[in-house]
């Protein structure tokens, strides 16, 4: 029998650990919209799609589930709000609600809820769950994005499908397999605190 005890808990997220306030909530609102718009302008344009690899998906799904359903949500929201505004950090510096692609940024919305909610229920805390949560997020992501994207380019959707689902999937998985790596190894090593 183990006498270590482990001083998170499953409840919380990562952001859960740092002093509570009101200021810390919206930093960490504005950091993970900043950190998203960033992570979007690491694109890498996919010959035959108007849908770019990038690290927005990575960088939501990462702020969902480090900050929890409620401010990831608000992250992914401001994100999106600020983009359509005219801000330029979706993908490739676009920006407005016009683009193709903007179903992908509806759908990190519900995807950042939709892991943060899993993560305050542990699943950030092993690799096999941590792979589960990160593949349930992209699925929603596609889930939206797709169909957007077969509606507002005019496709059939088994051309939205090999042109916005398909030629990701190699690049999902390596950003799945960072997130398998990065998150339960935070809190293994906040637990050692």
């Amino acid at each position: 029998m183990s006498t270590a005890t482990a001083p998170t808990s499953t409840g919380q997220v990562l952001a859960d650990l740092l002093p509570a306030s009101r200021v810390r909530d919206a930093a960490l609102v504005v950091g993970g919209a900043v950190l998203t718009g960033v992570a979007a302008q690491i694109a890498v344009p996919v010959p035959g799609s108007p849908v770019p690899v990038t690290g927005q998906t990575f960088a939501a799904l990462l702020v969902g589930t480090s900050l929890g359903a409620g401010r990831g949500f608000l992250a992914l929201a401001l994100y999106a709000v600020a983009g359509v505004a005219g801000v330029p950090w979706f993908a490739e510096g676009g920006s407005g609600a016009g683009a193709v692609s903007f179903g992908y940024v509806l759908g990190l919305l519900l995807a950042s809820a939709a892991v943060g909610a899993l993560a305050r229920r542990g699943a950030d805390r092993s690799v096999l769950r941590t792979a589960g949560t990160m593949l349930l997020g992209e699925a929603i992501i596609y889930a939206v994005g797709v169909p957007y994207l077969a509606y507002a380019a005019g496709m059939s959707f088994s051309a939205a499908v090999a042109a916005g689902l398909t030629p990701f999937l190699i690049g999902d998985a390596v950003k799945a397999a960072l997130a398998m790596g990065l998150l339960p190894t935070a809190w293994k090593l906040l637990d050692r605190r």
